[in-house]
């Protein structure tokens, strides 16, 4: 198949909650709070070990203070790949707030230390986050989303978190291997955000993967294979990829070149591993400038 429709998987959350988002069921009254949907490929048609993983989160408190390492420290400990992720936020709070990397720069023992008496809260750089803001955080920093938000995470393939602090939790922390693979140092932003066309925004590129959002009605052709699969979230509107009408609430993989009609309206979130953003990706047949 050349586009294919991602299975959703409901992955409950101490933290997550009973109200969702538009596109989805909400939690029944007595049901376990949700914090996260995992997009993952139908039985029957898995992919080899796909590089990218999306998720959407519901947050309704914060989140552990977390670290995940790079592609080398995960190779060091025996998994594929690290684990870099970016989030696209759909909705926050008043006073919502992502934590990403450290105010100042720290030694190995001053994190644990941090760690194990819960002030490393107060060593994290605490942004305030709106809808619409894009965050791309590379493996090794330490950060914590916090509470209120909806948004789309892109991130690598990877189930390898760290947990640092977890205010409390009965769940298991990793201080040992967090410590080890932490940049122990302030965030800096990694890509100033450009426009390839009207309508095509690179959000990210470099490190491991590229993600772009489209915001304009296009005609044309997305240019995927096999071996460099697309992944299509839109967040507004409609499109029609190939045989296939997509649509929010839903994450697509396109692993071959395919028509594509992106209707007006249309918002969405494209994703494909590499760390440069590929211009020939979409091929215009027609640019609806209205």
């Amino acid at each position: 198949m050349s586009v294919i429709r991602l299975t959703p998987r409901r992955v409950e959350k101490p933290w997550g909650r009973h109200q969702l988002w538009k596109g989805f069921d909400d939690v029944p009254p007595d049901g376990a709070p949700v914090g996260e949907i995992w997009f993952e490929t139908p039985p029957g048609l898995e992919a080899d070990d796909p590089e990218l993983l999306i998720k959407y989160l519901f947050t309704s408190e914060r989140l552990s203070v977390q670290v995940h390492p790079d592609d080398a420290d995960a190779l060091a400990r025996g998994h594929p790949r690290g684990k870099s992720e970016a989030w696209q936020i759909l909705a926050a709070e008043p006073h919502a707030l992502i934590g990403l990397g450290l105010l100042r720069h720290l030694d190995p023992a001053e994190l644990r230390a941090a760690a194990e008496d819960g002030s490393i809260t107060h060593m994290i750089d605490w942004k305030p986050v709106r809808p619409g803001d894009f965050w791309y955080s590379p493996a090794g920093t330490v950060h914590a989303i916090g509470s209120g938000l909806v948004l789309v995470e892109i991130q690598q393939n990877a189930d390898l978190t760290y947990r640092l602090y977890d205010y409390g939790r009965p769940r298991e922390l990793h201080l040992d291997d967090g410590v080890a693979v932490a940049r122990l140092r302030p965030y800096v932003v990694p890509f100033e955000p450009r426009d390839l066309v009207p309508g095509r925004r690179v959000q990210h590129a470099g490190d491991t993967f590229v993600v772009e959002r489209w915001t304009k009605p296009f005609v044309g052709t997305l240019v995927a294979t096999p071996s460099q699969p697309v992944w299509l979230v839109p967040l507004h509107g409609h499109a029609r990829v190939g045989s296939e009408t997509i649509g929010n609430g839903g994450v697509w993989l396109a692993n071959a070149t395919v028509a594509l009609d992106l209707q007006p309206g249309i918002d969405m979130l494209v994703a494909y591993p590499g760390g440069e953003a590929n211009v020939s990706l979409l091929s215009l047949d027609v640019a609806d400038e209205a």
